[in-house]
């Protein structure tokens, strides 16, 4: 196939090229191998849940050995797939907050509490109390009743509190408010085991439990540990894409999703004692780089750049210019065992979840992080005399990341009036339509980083604010997106002159996967802060992931749709399609009850068009779409005017 066929990303394209020319296999390569893909298992209507199966549901056989129906047996599976991305991210979480309490407890001296103020804005929400006591004290508290939310055996998620009012109210109504993580992930698995559940409607509503479990609670939790430990972020440049690699240099890629590892390696390759051994070995420095959404996380605090998104893997080992990869968790192709053997590049596993065979594993601990990490440098700086031909894409693209929550919060008032006023009353006024999230993953199926940009470029034309997180995020750095100066050059004229006087793009990188948590804090402050309805459901808002690939992106999706938000799929990546009933709910009904619902469409320019229209439908409930006569007033006018 032509590589422009494969990725919308010229670096990309010259890598699959040269991959091609070797006789070296990547993902495109491996899908085309697959093909024709299951339509059974792509429509959701195969079973393996018991031994009497595998059953699949066709005109001949509408039942599975144990009876249950198309309905049931699709629901199963989302439900499934729903529980096992919550359980990803969740575990991140669980992992980040054994790592914050052994911080906070002086076992992990590698690491810092580096934001004490949000430390304590944390403390107070959760009830800890700080009055006269030790900042590691705060956080051990903090970090024990964090660690609680994963298993404790009574109560709701404490981060659900954040939601508005009204948005509680119809979790508690419909009983989905989340319990602890580990037991909403159980149930979804009990529920679905051969011979509990059968009511397609009551498995779905049970997806969003146990979906908000994940979005109001473990990912949530991630995300805010992290701030507190690595710092939150707030605007830096970094740059993206391949040529970010340096010929020159001793090249290290970190990749995965925690950033418990990539922090470490970030820290020990700026040591002077390992930069002196890079220069002994001919090279000019020490040049790490990441991919995927670990890559998020350290330009977003460090402005260290972005090598490229989960397609990119494999590729930028193909440069022959790695030295070394370091992965930990998630999104992590065993495809890469095979592409290093090619090269010199050494492919190390550092999570002992998480290894792969005939690949070494070096577990990194948080007690021995730094000197692990330094054994890890050091070992690609001893690789550095073993690379062959090297061959590196010069696209790259200047960008800026790090919009957090608290950072647009800053922008938006500044120190002591920070406030979501500019941006509710410029939605209002109509300057800005309403704000969208682009995120997810990117598919082999789908031209790489392609429905992201054109989605992205089509909505900020039309004074949408769009908000990235994950390898859309790094999808849109590649292509002058995320940088300012370009991204204005495609904005409608109130989306720019809004953007021009609070100083930020029309794209905003808001972090890695998990972070998507931080577009649901920013929804309820969009509430609470007024002018905008009563609860997330009456916003125009939405999100779309239109080349999704983990089972994460579906647990993503459904906390979103049962916030009260619009979610737009790709078509061929949905897998509920198999059923009418199941996907008339989720497309339809589920709306009537949460106020959100699943929408899917692969055409990224009809999905803007669909987004838009219930952008401005929304605008329209709201009653901010109609024009006001502007009325100068007089003296008598304003004597008469009643004040409430």
């Amino acid at each position: 196939m032509d590589p422009k066929e494969r990725s919308a990303d010229k670096a990309a394209q010259e890598m699959i090229a040269r991959m091609a020319e070797a006789g070296q296999q990547n993902a495109w390569d491996r899908l085309q191998a697959q093909l024709p893909q299951c339509g059974f298992g792509k429509q959701g209507v195969c079973c393996r849940i018991c031994a009497m199966g595998p059953c699949r549901i066709t005109k001949k056989a509408t039942l599975g050995v144990c009876g249950a129906d198309v309905d049931t047996i699709v629901a199963r599976n989302f439900l499934r797939a729903v529980a096992a991305g919550v359980s990803a991210h969740s575990d991140h979480g669980r992992t980040v907050a054994e790592v914050f309490i052994a911080t906070a407890r002086g076992e992990a001296g590698d690491y810092k509490l580096k934001d004490t103020v949000k430390l304590h804005k944390l403390a107070k929400e959760l009830g800890v109390e700080t009055k006269d006591r030790s900042l590691n004290d705060i956080a051990v508290d903090v970090g024990k009743i964090a660690l609680a939310e994963f298993g404790k055996s009574e109560g709701t998620q404490l981060m659900a509190r954040r939601a508005p009012e009204p948005r509680q109210e119809i979790w508690d109504r419909f009983g989905i408010t989340p319990r602890a993580v580990d037991r909403e992930v159980t149930e979804s698995l009990h529920r679905s085991t051969m011979g509990v559940d059968q009511d397609y409607r009551n498995i779905l509503m049970h997806a969003s439990r146990v979906a908000l479990a994940d979005g109001w609670g473990g990912a949530m939790l991630a995300t805010e540990l992290q701030d507190v430990l690595f710092g939150t972020p707030y605007p830096g440049r970094g740059e993206v894409n391949m040529g970010v690699l340096k010929k020159d240099q001793v090249n290290i890629i970190v990749h995965g999703h925690e950033p418990i590892l990539s922090e470490m390696i970030a820290a020990a390759s700026q040591d002077n004692e390992l930069l002196h051994e890079a220069k002994k070995v001919g090279a000019k420095g020490i040049n790490v780089s990441g991919t995927c959404c670990t890559a998020n996380e350290l330009l977003m605090r460090h402005g260290i750049p972005i090598a490229g998104n989960f397609l990119n893997q494999e590729l930028v080992i193909a440069t022959g210019a790695i030295e070394l990869m370091a992965v930990d968790v998630q999104c992590v192709m065993q495809g890469l065992t095979n592409i290093a053997k090619c090269y010199h590049t050494k492919l190390v596993t550092t999570a002992d979840k998480a290894k792969m065979p005939g690949v070494e594993h070096i577990s990194i601990e948080e007690t021995t992080a730094l000197k692990t990490a330094r054994e890890l440098v050091k070992m690609a700086i001893d690789n550095y005399k073993n690379r062959g031909q090297v061959y590196i894409p010069k696209d790259k693209k200047s960008a800026v990341g790090g919009f957090s929550f608290e950072s647009i919060n800053y922008m938006l008032g500044g120190r002591y009036r920070a406030s979501f006023r500019p941006l509710n009353d410029n939605i209002i006024n109509g300057r800005i339509r309403g704000i969208v999230g682009v995120v997810g993953c990117t598919n082999p199926k789908i031209p790489q980083d392609w429905t992201h940009t054109t989605l992205t470029r089509e909505l900020i034309k039309r004074d949408v604010l769009v908000l990235t997180t994950g390898c859309a995020t790094i999808a849109c750095g590649k292509q002058g997106l995320t940088n300012p100066k370009e991204a204005l050059e495609l904005a409608g004229p109130g989306l720019r002159e809004v953007c021009e006087a609070v100083g930020i793009a029309p794209v905003l990188t808001c972090g890695s996967c998990v972070d998507n948590t931080r577009l649901l804090v920013s929804c309820s402050e969009l509430v609470r802060e007024g002018g905008l309805g009563q609860d997330i459901s009456e916003l125009p808002v939405a999100g779309a992931c239109l080349e999704s690939v983990s089972e994460k992106a579906l647990a993503i999706g459904q906390y979103f749709v049962a916030s009260g938000a619009l979610v737009v799929f790709a078509k061929e990546i949905m897998p509920v399609l198999g059923s009418e009933n199941v996907s008339n709910y989720l497309f339809d009904e589920v709306e009537k009850d949460l106020g959100g619902h699943w929408a899917v469409e692969s055409d990224p320019v009809k999905a803007a068009e669909m987004i838009l229209e219930h952008i401005e439908a929304k605008r329209d409930a709201l009653g901010i779409n109609r024009e006001k006569e502007r009325k100068l007033y007089d003296m008598e006018d304003r004597r008469a005017l009643a004040v409430e």
